[in-house]
């Protein structure tokens, strides 16, 4: 039999190497949820991590309009506009979201504007809203008629908006001339 005596050493290191084991793992869980912002307007979501990935390394998109949580909230590279309209809690009441192209991968700093039914996109109040305006809406700006509408339309949903109004060179028949022509009329 093995003295209590000459097992003390080993069973203090192992108690010693199981307590900095678990402080490391409640650092890394920390870091992991979230970087310790007090406000929780950024928050991090559930979706596609890669195993390398940092927090730092997160999309921060801006999820606006007919949602139940519209804020700013941090997502992991890769995820798509569902993954943002889930973290802001789901469609608001009255929601389109099947306006957009829920299937589209999101960029860094992209605000993700969910239509209600509601929403009146063509309001003579200001510049129109890319992310908002029916095709008929487009149509009222001069140089854009039903086909280029259309393109607009269809390259808002399968890219999940704008997030920018540059984007709209990306579009098939909007050249540098008339993406200056709408760039003080439109905004993503």
């Amino acid at each position: 039999m093995i003295p209590v005596d000459a097992l003390r050493p080993w069973i203090n290191r192992s108690l010693l190497g199981y307590a900095a084991i678990a402080v490391l793992l409640a650092v890394a869980g920390w870091r992991l949820v979230g970087d310790g912002d007090p406000g929780g307007q950024l928050v991090d979501a559930p979706s596609v991590v890669d195993a390398g990935s940092s927090p730092r390394a997160r999309l921060v998109v801006h999820v606006a309009g007919a949602v139940r949580r519209p804020g700013i909230y941090r997502l992991a590279p890769g995820a798509r506009v569902h993954d943002a309209l889930r973290r802001a809690g789901g469609p608001a009441p009255g929601a389109r979201a099947d306006r957009l192209n829920l299937a589209a991968p999101l960029q860094d700093g992209q605000q993700v504007l969910i239509p209600a039914e509601d929403d009146d996109a063509g309001a003579d109040d200001g510049p129109l809203s890319l992310s908002r305006a029916t095709a008929r809406d487009l149509e009222d700006l001069d140089g854009i008629g039903p086909a280029l509408a259309a393109r607009i339309v269809e390259h808002r949903r399968d890219r999940g908006g704008f997030a920018s109004v540059d984007q709209l060179a990306d579009v098939p028949g909007i050249g540098p001339t008339r993406l200056e022509a709408l760039r003080q009329r439109v905004v993503p």
